[in-house]
């Protein structure tokens, strides 16, 4: 069992949890992930490690609850435990040896984009960070977003903070003004990453994205997790998360990952087996 010993409301929906796994957090590296099963009878779901105390053994990790298994765990309290907390599982994120590096998150996906940013920053990379948010009260990470950037530009759909557009009106504004960056680390919904690369593609610019496929094992042995990057058909388990953004088949994999769309859906109506009490779940 993983006791959760810190657990912290950043948005509405989005959770901070702070689980004591200390074989994970020994090894866990940015780019890497865990699974978790809230009790014996869950799923099996992916979060990206949002960070790691090897010292106290803990390992971070931020979630939206969305879905049942999500709900569940954001259901739990500081001092209650979680029963499988697998990992690190995926590879590392290759960070090294960037002079300047640019990390765009979008929505929940900055908690992603942040131990990315975090990672360039301690291994002396010079970091821009543009992170895009629907609204204003979503907004999450902001001031440790700040504490590893140069520059910190969030933008919102509606205009109620920072600049009013999407992250790629404030990535194309800084590349036509003769901005240059060794790396784009792009994070979010797919159609962002997708748009994101269009526009680095122009420019000429290495990008690296983070791919979120369905995924069960996480081992690389059920195959869920598989999506086309440069005409080869690749594991993002195994092979990724991180992968070549101007090389991946965007379109096939936002296919993919709305097959379960249906059944997701009807999951949030949960029957009780105890009580057969129904709960609609918002």
């Amino acid at each position: 069992m993983y006791k959760i010993v810190k657990k912290r409301q950043l948005g509405a929906g989005v959770v901070l949890m702070e689980v004591e796994a200390p074989y994970v957090a020994q090894k866990a590296k940015a780019g890497q992930f865990i699974i978790f099963r809230v009790n014996e009878k869950g799923e099996r779901v992916p979060l990206t490690v949002a960070g790691c105390d090897a010292e106290r053994g803990t390992v971070t990790i931020i979630f939206q609850t969305v879905g049942r298994s999500t709900m569940e765990l954001g259901m739990l309290e500081e001092g209650e435990s979680i029963l499988d907390f697998v990992g690190p599982l995926g590879t590392a994120s290759e960070l090294e040896g960037i002079g300047r590096a640019c990390v765009i998150g979008g929505g929940v996906g900055c908690a992603i984009a942040y131990p990315q940013a975090k990672t360039l920053h301690e291994n002396g990379s010079r970091v821009d960070i543009i992170a895009g948010f629907r609204s204003k009260d979503i907004v999450i990470l902001e001031e440790e977003m700040k504490a590893c950037s140069e520059h910190l530009y969030i933008t919102t759909d509606d205009g109620t903070y920072g600049r009013k557009g999407f992250v790629t009106d404030q990535l194309r504004e800084l590349l036509e003004q003769g901005e240059h960056y060794d790396l784009v680390v792009a994070i979010g919904p797919i159609p962002m990453m997708k748009f994101v690369c269009a526009v680095t593609k122009e420019f000429g610019v290495k990008t690296m994205v983070s791919l979120n496929p369905i995924m069960i094992d996480g081992t690389g042995m059920c195959g869920c997790c598989r999506v086309t990057v440069g005409g080869q058909v690749k594991f993002a388990c195994v092979d990724g998360p991180d992968f070549d953004g101007h090389q991946v088949d965007f379109d096939e994999l936002m296919h993919r990952n709305t097959i379960y769309r249906d059944w997701e859906a009807k999951e949030k109506e949960h029957v009780c087996r105890m009580t057969g009490e129904v709960r609609h779940h918002a």
